[in-house]
């Protein structure tokens, strides 16, 4: 890591730390605590440099940067000022925090990102903030924006199944035995601090927000029951919030909905921690074990095996296992990097195009290629150039071989893939578009969740006069407070 401060900007002139060139300064020796006190200077603390941080106006409360610097995209309810901002080629996701959750925050995501974790990937810290008149700016936590994610109100904003809340409640419980499983306690877990990303018929859930979070070498029981118990209230809080803005199925119940997360996450930390135990001579089981933690998409890195004193049973026990059992499989064949339902989607077709090209005896990593140049790439060309920041190519092409199934079945023959391509962009493509209203809606609705920002900010606004802090906030007066509390 390395901390930058930057004389680039002329409004950062007075940055006294800093050489003319902008050079980088030494990051601190190994061990040695990382200073949490607010700078004096603007200070940028990232793990790799882009120049083009050094234009915005960090002088500036993040609530009142420039329309021209934002991007419009659906934000998740939060108590801190969150603003999609575009940096040359990329778009970053800010939140405005003070300076010490920031980097405890920043710290925790990259140590998620080492262990292969489903996170937000953490790009800098920036502090030392003032505005023109010198008084002292909150830091901003910058996080690269998830593309293809959304928050959870929505995709309910959105044409859905009845079954959403059920799938993403799965995503949620594979999520959080992921974390679990690497000592991750999160201890503030809800929808609202999960973006979701679609895999094929299902979601994945990828943590947003680590404020509380801590890392340990180990969870007790404990400690997992409490962060599953807290989960279960969150989410039923928010559903019945969903429930209430006529945006979740009546038929849904909510309470039902929370308790399957409960009894997903334990069925699912059962099979991948339970010890099996048989006899010598049913050492097949081993494999068969490993094959239904493939299925569930997790890959057995090593079993612990242990016999009784007397050698008549045998106990084995996953040892390491990690999500991606079939996605790994697909980016060693294609190069293709999917979420593992869609990966699964995928190898299901290849083994399909092998079989149809009667290739059985051919080395499969050829056959991927040719596959690949036949197959893959011909069908995700053809999405429309509008869409193609709505929807992720290998979700497009599982959700075209569907439909092309469903008009085989109409007709009562194959259907070509270029006829069910067409049909599907017509028909159904539509659906990932947001409505502009509904967007404005969203938006609007997680800046009302922000309290930590009108008196700093808009002490200049009549219709804000006197502020309001969290002294003064009272949770039991405050409707929503289930739903942007956890944020």
């Amino acid at each position: 890591m390395v901390y930058m401060d930057s004389s680039l900007d002329p409004r950062l002139r007075n940055a006294t730390s800093v050489k003319a060139s902008g050079a980088l300064v030494d990051a601190p020796a190994k061990g040695e605590a990382v200073p949490s006190a607010e700078p004096k200077a603007l200070t940028i603390t990232a793990a790799t440099s882009n120049p083009r941080m050094f234009t915005l106006p960090w002088y500036l409360p993040l609530a009142k940067w420039p329309e021209d610097l934002l991007v419009n995209l659906p934000r998740g309810i939060s108590r801190h000022v969150v603003r999609f901002v575009r940096v040359g080629d990329s778009i970053m996701a800010m939140k405005e925090i003070n300076i010490q959750v920031a980097e405890r925050e920043y710290e925790l995501l990259r140590s998620l990102e080492k262990l292969d974790l489903p996170a937000v990937k953490p790009v800098a810290v920036v502090s030392g903030r003032h505005d023109p008149q010198g008084d002292s700016l909150e830091s901003i936590l910058v996080t690269e924006q998830l593309k293809f994610s959304l928050p959870y109100r929505a995709l309910f904003a959105r044409n859905i199944r009845e079954d959403t809340a059920e799938r993403l409640i799965d995503a949620l419980a594979v999520l959080m035995v992921r974390l679990h499983l690497q000592g991750f306690y999160w201890g503030d877990v809800s929808l609202s601090n999960v973006l979701f990303l679609r895999d094929a018929d299902s979601f994945t859930a990828v943590l947003v927000d680590a404020e509380t979070g801590a890392l340990y070498a180990n969870l007790s029981d404990g400690q997992r029951e409490y962060d599953i118990d807290l989960a279960r209230t969150n989410i039923i809080g928010e559903l019945m919030d969903l429930q209430a803005g006529a945006l979740l199925p009546s038929e849904v119940d909510e309470v039902e909905v929370g308790n399957r997360l409960a009894d997903r996450y334990h069925s699912l930390w059962e099979a991948l921690t339970g010890t099996d135990t048989f006899t010598p001579d049913e050492m097949w089981k081993i494999e068969k074990r490993v094959n239904e933690l493939n299925e569930l998409g997790f890959y057995v890195d090593e079993l612990a095996v242990n016999t009784d004193e007397d050698g008549a049973h045998i106990h084995v026990r996953p040892q390491v296992v990690d999500a991606g059992y079939a996605s790994r499989k697909l980016l060693r064949l294609t190069g293709l990097d999917v979420q593992e339902n869609q990966a699964r989607r995928l190898l299901n077709d290849l083994d399909a195009y092998r079989a149809s090209t009667w290739r059985q005896d051919e080395p499969l990593e050829i056959v991927a290629t040719d596959w690949m140049r036949e197959v893959f790439e011909p069908t995700v060309r053809m999405i429309p150039p509008e869409y193609r920041n709505q929807i992720e190519p290998a979700q497009f092409f599982h959700e075209v071989l569907t439909h092309r199934w469903y008009l085989a079945e109409a007709a009562g023959h194959d259907v070509p893939m270029g006829a069910a391509v067409q049909s599907y962009i017509e028909e159904y493509l539509p659906d990932y578009k947001i409505d502009t209203q509904v967007m404005k809606a969203i938006v609007e609705e997680q800046d009302s969740g922000v309290v930590d920002d009108r008196e700093s900010y808009d002490a200049d606004d009549p219709a804000h006069a006197g502020g309001m802090d969290d002294r003064s906030y009272d949770p039991e007066d405050d409707p929503d407070a289930a739903v942007w509390a956890a944020g």
